[in-house]
């Protein structure tokens, strides 16, 4: 099979009559679409009717499509792909110059738009998701086997688009049917639940081709809702549950009901959960949950943890890397770092083509997808360690590390206890110059609750902190503010965070609580 379309035909032939995608009430609420289930069968009969009015397009083409959570964003998608053409997943909350960006450097010749009265998409034809396209134009240039462009979060900068091939989707369906252990899925009967958003590689890549390739049933909300999400997981018979690190920690912050065990569910799959409350979690739901790393240039999950005895769960480990791939741990002069140093993790395939599976290149940026694969090796930016057992620990993003007085202090560590205060319902963390110490660490705290004093309020929080962590990684500078700014799938958005934390530094309306911070 050599296109995502071929595994679909291949898949409606074994299970014509299973189905491949449900729809619950309260999304079809949403999306004022039906509710209920799309056989195989169905599904394809709808992808071939997109591909007779897709006629004309091809190889070479790229089309937006801004189709949300909706089946018809993988109908479209199949179709599509059987022609030829790239698809160019649009994020529905981007804003007028976010999308600019986006058409001019994607090239797309075409835009599918499910919904009206949001932000145009400016400079190519818009039709909807039931609309004849207009006749094809010359293609902008030659795509070769690309299936899909899609846009990084641009949490450091402006979104790159990594240009993903055919392979990449089958390699993800491939590695996510090898993994086993509690992941192993049952061919034809599994169904999975999904509030991730259809244009990133998790749902699109990942749970898509996870069902996809064993004939299963995959249900798309249109995103995560906590007050509903026990009773979506048991009116859609998941048996798989896909989450963010949030989730977890949202739903555990709500009182136990009987509603969290009644469920069939076999295990989650995620990223991210608050290692304290990784056991408890498990626990009160009645299922484990399994932790990968991965990164949309990477495709499948490098590693993966809680998916074998023994499980190491609160330790923010995500396993040993499997035999698909082969690793570095590099420090800063570019040797290898020891066991249990920090340093970036460089990745590449295991194979004699170290890219592939990985993404393609960086549309238009020759020398980001070189840098990005100096001597052979993908720079991942994540900073991480590994113990004498071979087990990978998450540290940080390379460019979130704060580096204070000769110590490098992890941005989503400092963050993970300041958000355990009572006072706190959202923390950010970034750097800001010190004449000292190089960098001190700057906290944007958003609050439960309107604070009386800021001045006591930042006193206690950094007070606190500092009988949970070392003395030099608390907060140097507190500000309150009303929100932080995060990206659609709730990223910190990295490069604006520090962008803010240097104004308010700058015009000194933040609370200096560095006199706190003393070593005892």
């Amino acid at each position: 099979m050599r296109t995502v379309h071929d595994a679909f035909r291949a898949t409606v032939a074994a299970y014509p009559d299973r189905p491949f995608m449900a729809v619950l009430p309260e999304t079809a609420a949403v999306y004022s679409i039906a509710a209920g289930e799309i056989t195989y069968a169905k599904a394809a009969r709808g992808v071939d009717t997109l591909i007779t009015r897709y006629a004309g397009y091809g190889r070479g083409h790229r089309v937006g499509l801004r189709l949300e959570n909706r089946p018809s964003m993988l109908l479209h998608f199949f179709a599509l792909n059987a022609l030829g053409v790239s698809i160019v997943p649009i994020n529905p909350d981007l804003r007028a110059a976010e999308l600019d960006y986006l058409v001019i450097h994607s090239d797309m010749a075409l835009a599918v738009d499910a919904a009206k009265g949001r932000a145009a998409l400016p400079h190519v034809p818009v039709i909807g998701p039931d609309d004849a396209p207009p006749p094809a134009p010359k293609p902008a240039g030659t795509v070769g086997d690309e299936a899909a462009l899609l846009y990084t979060s641009g949490t450091t900068g402006l979104p790159k688009g990594c240009v993903l091939s055919n392979e990449y989707f089958h390699t993800a369906g491939r590695w996510y049917v090898g993994m086993g252990g509690y992941c192993a899925l049952r061919p034809g009967q599994d169904r999975m639940l999904t509030p991730l958003p259809l244009f990133h590689m998790n749902a699109l890549a990942a749970s898509t081709m996870a069902m996809l390739t064993t004939g299963g049933c995959l249900t798309v909300l249109d995103r995560f809702h906590p007050t509903t999400w026990w009773h979506s997981v048991a009116k859609s018979h998941a048996t798989i549950v896909h989450y963010l690190g949030v989730m977890p920690a949202i739903l555990m912050a709500g009182p136990p009901h009987a509603a969290e065990r009644a469920h069939q569910v076999r295990f989650g799959f995620g990223a991210g959960v608050d290692r304290r409350l990784h056991a408890l979690a498990e626990e009160r739901f009645g299922f484990p949950l399994v932790e990968g790393w991965a990164m949309t240039e990477t495709g499948c999950s490098v590693g993966i943890n809680a998916n074998h005895e023994p499980r190491n769960i609160g330790q923010s480990c995500f396993g040993k890397p499997g035999p698909h791939v082969a690793w570095r741990i590099v420090a800063d002069d570019g040797s290898d770092a020891p066991i249990d140093a920090p340093g970036e993790l460089l990745v590449r395939h295991a194979g004699p083509d170290p890219r592939a599976g990985f993404f393609t290149e960086y549309l238009k940026d020759p020398d980001a997808t070189e840098a990005a694969w100096e001597d052979g090796w993908f720079h991942t930016g994540d900073v991480v360690r590994r113990d004498a057992a071979g087990l990978f620990y998450f540290v940080d993003r390379k460019k979130n590390v704060i580096r204070r007085s000769g110590e490098n202090i992890a941005a989503v560590e400092v963050e993970g206890v300041l958000q355990r205060h009572p006072l706190v319902r959202i923390a950010g963390i970034a750097p800001v110059p010190d004449d000292i110490r190089g960098e001190e660490v700057f906290a944007l705290l958003v609050p439960h609750d309107p604070i009386a004093d800021p001045e006591a309020a930042a006193r206690e929080i950094t007070s606190w902190a500092l009988t949970q962590l070392a003395y030099y990684k608390p907060p140097g500078y507190v500000a309150f503010v009303e929100t932080i700014p995060v990206t659609s799938t709730n990223k910190i958005q990295r490069a604006n965070l520090r962008q803010i934390a240097q104004d308010l530094h700058a015009s000194g309306a933040a609370i200096d609580t560095r006199a706190l911070k003393r070593r005892t």
